[in-house]
């Protein structure tokens, strides 16, 4: 309307102009100051009917245009953008959205299961205008969260309790998002990922479950200690070879002159020493001392 009233305003401005031109001669001027008017007004008024053509499309956001009940199949983008002064432009954003869910979904077994998954999704520009034209600016309560609720139900009912609690957790949000984004993809909604945040599982099957979780960490422990006695057993069996193999190249290396001569040694260093002795020799076989009595 403003500016349909422009356009009224411009025109009368600009017929005045030229009704005071042609009676210049006759009331210059009366006619003079009429003229100034009319042109700041026709200025003004041109101003706000050229603004009226041009449209800025903030960032991460397209505009549909809307002549009407027409939506043009072709977005605004980002920007300064020409329009139609008479269609309503939507400024859609199309960045990255998040919708978290607090819902209660079966298991296999039949036990109910409180989650808490996040759905991150943003919009293609490219369908945008079709979505708009097809659901609206609400296509969130529309398509996005009863699909993803009925999705998050019917991938949990097909795994037991347990496998939300274990690494197959990872496996039923990839699974909810490939199902997610079949239903909602050719819409031109784009599902980036859907990762759980908590999982609520009943007191017994928690139970359950770490109770098997510390018998399988004991079973672990044992088996550790096992694996290191066996070590030390073979550890123990190459340290007592060793000491055998040791003596056994010893005693091979020992002879009875070896003997006989180590014994002279030893008494010679006893017969020269200043302790006081009685060196007794001769009573043995090979007439080494056999009574040594220091005083």
């Amino acid at each position: 309307m403003l500016f349909i009233f422009s356009l009224l305003v411009f025109g009368v401005s600009v017929y005045y102009l030229w009704a005071a031109d042609r009676k210049l001669k006759q009331y210059n001027e009366s006619f003079r100051q009429g003229r100034t008017i009319s042109m700041v007004l026709a200025i003004f008024f041109g101003l706000i009917a050229f603004t009226r053509m041009l449209t800025v499309i903030p960032a991460g956001h397209v505009g549909v245009v809307d002549f009407f009940g027409s939506v043009s199949e072709k977005t605004l983008r980002s920007g300064i953008n020409f329009r139609n002064p008479f269609a309503r432009i939507i400024k859609i954003s199309i960045k990255t959205q998040q919708l978290y869910e607090d819902m209660e979904v079966p298991s296999k077994e039949g036990l109910t299961i409180k989650i808490g998954v996040n759905c991150l999704y943003h919009l293609d520009p490219e369908k945008t205008a079709e979505l708009y034209k097809t659901i609206g600016t609400n296509y969130e309560k529309v398509i996005i969260e009863p699909q993803f609720r009925s999705v998050c139900r019917g991938v949990t009912a097909g795994y037991e309790a347990k496998a939300l609690y274990t690494s197959q957790r990872e496996l039923l949000a990839h699974l909810i998002q490939a199902d997610l984004k079949k239903l909602v993809e050719d819409r031109g909604i784009i599902v980036e990922s859907t990762p759980m945040r908590h999982i609520e599982l009943p007191r017994k099957v928690t139970d359950a479950v770490e109770d098997k979780l510390k018998a399988e960490q004991e079973s672990q422990r044992m088996e550790f200690i096992l694996t290191k006695e066996k070590q030390e057993a073979e550890r123990k069996r190459i340290e007592a070879r060793g000491i055998s193999d040791f003596q056994n190249i010893v005693a091979k290396g020992i002879s009875e002159p070896l003997l006989r001569w180590k014994g002279i040694e030893a008494t010679e260093k006893l017969a020269t020493s200043n302790n006081s002795k009685i060196v007794i020799i001769g009573s043995g076989k090979d007439g080494l001392p056999v009574i040594l009595d220091t005083k």
